[in-house]
């Protein structure tokens, strides 16, 4: 493995709802960042894993914002490879596309007054996306797995996954669709190049109780 970019630190279990995963730890040696792999089953060289790159969303992961679909592909991702048995969840610590959660929250305030997601980056000075996937190779490495089916809707993980030597094909990931997210989605399908379409969304109602109309299709 790469040590000179990660190192493994510890496995346990985690028993959830869906199935009981095991959790990896692994420290990125650069900066101290802490990040997960959530795995089930066995992996083989000659078989393909499922497979999910999700970055840490502390607003949608774990405070259930509307805002996003990160907490709903996160659970999305557990329960496909709970069902089929075998697969792996890259957890990534890159909060807000790299920006961190405070800059994150500041870009919030930003949409809050007009601007879209990639705009409130930018007024801030910062980059659209600041994430970086090479981390990925050596803890892929760790578990040997060379060959990946990914779910995903952003072809920039695939694109990069493939150059760092990996066999990669592309399973379309549901996303939910609401009142709060519809110009988010719009905005990563419009000008990050994600793809979004009908078979990709689960139109759903706001969890507000203050929302009452379903949401619509993006246009």
């Amino acid at each position: 493995m790469s040590t000179n970019i990660v190192r493994f630190e510890a496995t346990c279990t985690l028993p959830t709802q869906w199935a009981t995963f095991n959790l990896h730890a692994f420290t990125e040696l650069s900066s101290g960042k802490e990040h997960l792999a959530i795995t089930l089953g066995e992996f083989s060289p000659e078989q393909p894993t499922m497979m999910r790159i999700h970055s840490e969303c502390m607003t949608g992961d774990t405070l259930f914002s509307l805002r996003c679909d990160c907490g709903p592909q996160l659970e999305s991702a557990l329960v496909k490879i709970a069902a089929a048995g075998q697969g792996i969840i890259l957890y990534l610590r890159q909060e807000g596309r790299g920006i961190g959660l405070v800059n994150k929250i500041k870009a919030y305030q930003l949409q809050e007054m007009g601007a879209d997601t990639i705009e409130a980056n930018r007024i801030l000075g910062l980059a659209d996306d600041l994430r970086t996937y090479s981390l990925c190779k050596p803890m892929l490495e760790h578990f040997k797995i060379i060959t990946i089916q990914l779910l995903t809707n952003n072809p920039t993980k695939v694109k990069e996954l493939e150059k760092l030597g990996f066999q990669v094909s592309r399973s379309e990931h549901t996303t939910t669709l609401n009142p709060f997210n519809k110009r988010y989605l719009q905005t990563k399908g419009s000008k990050m190049g994600h793809l979004l379409n009908e078979a990709s969304l689960i139109r759903t109602h706001s969890q507000s109780t203050a929302q009452k109309s379903p949401a619509r299709t993006i246009s």
